[in-house]
């Protein structure tokens, strides 16, 4: 295992890389990591660097502290008064971008959630992520129209797509709070683990990720997020295309190779 290399050291979101694995980590505890304008930006920072280093394979979202993120920074926004709409407006765009951002990675995303994940801000980067781990004690809560907002973050169209437009309504309108078990069994979430155990398995299954062809996870990704509105027969040629476009990879010789010679595949990205 290689040293870990620190590519964003300090601020509200910290990002280290490690044999694959960016551990992209929101760092406001104190906030319950609320997300204001300053950390939005250093997310949307935080997001392009992984967009632009080629090393990453599986990007492991986190939070410090009890709540992996509360959503926006309810103290901040009560603050700006009448310059609210304005300050909303700003936040809402950044938060947008960071979404789309983690949806456009090459590299899959797996949030690992203690704690709360609410509002657009928890809950977006939730729906936003491809594989979700929860710690027992995890809770999730869509929370905007209970202070007169609508959600956003995409979540009107990542939530249904993940729960069902019916359990979606009910949690968007009417603000439950969805343990982890009750989250796992909507589908919301992949695993449901002990609270002591939450970041060394979500790191486990990220290294275990990271081992695979990039450019296969890559295109994977890309066809799951891209058919959800196509139809299966739609869809369809475009895996065609796809799985042909892979084929021309040295990957593919390598993991076709490894099965034939029963031994573990060493892909490069190639």
């Amino acid at each position: 295992m290689s040293k870990s290399e620190v590519l964003i050291g300090e601020g509200a979101v910290l990002l280290d890389l490690q044999d694959g694995v960016a551990h992209l980590h929101l760092n406001r505890p104190e906030a319950s990591n609320g997300l204001d304008i300053p950390t939005l930006h250093a997310l949307q920072a935080a997001l392009l660097r992984c967009h632009g280093e080629r090393r990453i394979r599986v990007v492991l979202l986190t939070g410090a502290g009890a709540n992996f993120c509360a959503g926006g920074d309810v103290h901040t926004f009560i603050a700006k008064g009448d310059e609210l709409p304005e300050y909303i407006r700003q936040a809402t765009l950044l938060l947008q971008e960071a979404i789309s951002a983690m949806i456009h990675l090459d590299a899959p995303v797996i949030a690992a959630v203690q704690g709360y994940a609410a509002g657009g801000g928890g809950m977006g980067l939730v729906c936003a992520s491809d594989i979700v781990f929860a710690a027992a004690s995890a809770k999730f809560l869509g929370g905007a129209t209970r202070v007169a907002m609508a959600p956003d973050a995409g979540l009107s169209v990542t939530l249904p797509r993940l729960v069902g437009p019916r359990k979606a309504a009910d949690m968007l309108l009417m603000n439950p709070v969805v343990p982890a078990p009750e989250a796992l069994a909507l589908g919301l979430i992949n695993l449901v683990v002990a609270d002591d155990e939450l970041q060394a398995t979500a790191l486990a299954y990220a290294q275990r990720m990271a081992q695979g062809a990039p450019q296969a996870l890559a295109a994977t990704k890309r066809l799951l997020w891209s058919g959800v509105g196509l139809g299966v027969d739609a869809a369809m040629p475009e895996e065609s295309r796809t799985v042909a476009a892979l084929c021309r990879t040295t990957d593919v010789r390598e993991g076709l190779m490894a099965v034939i010679e029963k031994r573990s595949a060493q892909f490069e990205g190639r």
